[in-house]
């Protein structure tokens, strides 16, 4: 199949996509909002919860094993066994005291991000190798509609489900969710198919470390890459800065467990895949560099309905409105920026390429993450979620470069596609 299209309706393409990201969903759920909720429930400072953020560095640093997934096995043969340890470290969570937490729990935590990043680069492959640029608007609203549904599962879901049957029957829980979806992998003839560009059968193949500078080549060729980087790294910064402290946030308003599940975690997960779907139908009848600006824009705005609800003597319900904010135009946003990362891949290379852009926009994810426990305890939460706001702004100063690169990339990617 080397070099042909995927025989596959977009339809029957969709719904394998919703059921890679409805698997991939699940861990990041589980440790971004389970975990933290969790964490603050047994007493753990905010300075110790935002390291959690840095145990992501796995996700920013998953570009190193990148090119074993490029040039070794089929996509599945890397997804069940990484899928299969996510589910033993979330089943081993509850058996440790978090306060103070030893270091072999996070040691635990630290497997648990290093198997689910692994997983998220086998994905994002074959998504890329699937899907056609035509096809990466709608798909990429269904991607991340199927990945705020995870959310919901192994998140608000489970958060609600804890104070019915405690935390740990709950974990076990997330854990047989996560070997449910390994099986359905490891059975499901669709994720087994070769890939549309299977280095390893090439002869003479590169030795992985050649071809890890090669696909690093690639990007370089990119007109405007410094802006490309910068724009990458700072498109999310003030969304994920905020984000680390929204679930302390909650615990510490006095808000209960069954409302952080309901509201911010399943209702939240609601409006971010109700937002996720249209800002792919967006993207795909505007384009994405339209997409970005205008999506971009809301993403950013909605960071100040946290802020008018960390205001002293405010409405109660102010907080179910910023959270309900923020996640739809928090999907809008990110349907738009993932298609974009998408569109600078070159398929022979798609795992590498897509886990050096991720490495960048989690990098940020991570250190703004961590830097929000320090900065929420400093500042105030009132003052906090303000300055997240102001960062989110540097990202549109970059427009000029970037709109252009966008519009280049999908021309090359359609005159391959006709050469093809």
């Amino acid at each position: 199949m080397s070099g042909s299209k995927i025989p596959q309706s977009l339809s029957r393409k969709l719904w394998v996509v919703g059921a890679l990201y409805f698997a991939e969903g699940a861990p990041y759920g589980f440790i971004n909002i389970t975990l933290s909720v969790y964490f603050r429930s047994q007493g753990m400072p905010l300075e110790q919860i935002g390291f959690l953020s840095i145990l992501g560095l796995a996700w920013s640093l998953k570009l190193l094993w990148a090119p074993l997934v490029d040039r070794f096995g089929r996509r599945a043969a890397w997804i069940v066994p990484a899928q299969v340890l996510c589910a033993m470290c979330m089943a081993l969570v509850p058996y440790y005291s978090v306060s103070p937490a030893p270091w072999g729990f996070w040691v635990l935590i630290g497997c648990l991000c290093l198997a689910s990043a692994t997983q998220d680069i086998a994905i994002d492959a074959y998504t890329i190798d699937l899907l056609e640029t035509k096809e990466l608007g709608i798909a990429n609203g269904v991607r991340m509609g199927a990945y705020r549904v995870a959310l919901i599962a192994a998140g608000g879901g489970l958060i609600m489900l804890s104070e019915a049957v405690g935390w740990r029957a709950s974990f076990v829980g997330a854990a047989l969710l996560m070997g449910v979806m390994a099986l359905v992998v490891f059975c499901c003839p669709d994720f087994q198919r070769p890939r549309l560009y299977p280095s390893a059968s090439k002869p003479q193949a590169p030795q992985v470390w050649r071809q890890l500078v090669e696909a690093v080549q690639g990007v370089r060729q990119l007109p405007h890459v410094w802006a490309v980087i910068l724009f990458i790294l700072l498109f999310k910064l003030g969304d994920s800065w905020m984000g680390s402290m929204v679930s302390p946030f909650w615990v510490d308003m006095g808000f209960s467990r069954t409302e952080i599940g309901l509201i911010s975690g399943s209702f939240g997960a609601v409006a971010t895949i109700v937002g996720s779907l249209v800002g792919g139908c967006c993207t795909s009848r505007w384009g994405i560099a339209p997409a970005l600006f205008v999506l971009g824009a809301f993403q950013a705005l909605s960071n100040l309905g946290y802020w008018l609800a960390a205001w002293p003597g405010v409405w109660r319900y102010t907080t179910y409105l910023a959270s309900l904010g923020e996640s739809f135009t928090g999907g809008m946003g990110s349907a738009a920026f993932m298609a974009f990362l998408m569109s600078l891949c070159d398929k022979r290379h798609s795992a590498t390429h897509y886990a050096f852009y991720s490495m960048l926009f989690g990098l940020t994810r991570s250190l703004a993450g961590y830097l929000g426990g320090l900065s929420a305890a400093r500042f105030g939460y009132e003052l906090f979620f303000l300055y997240t706001f102001l960062a989110a702004l540097p990202a549109f100063a970059l427009l000029p470069w970037i709109l252009p690169v966008v519009r280049q990339r999908e021309a090359v990617i359609e005159e391959i596609a006709e050469d093809a």
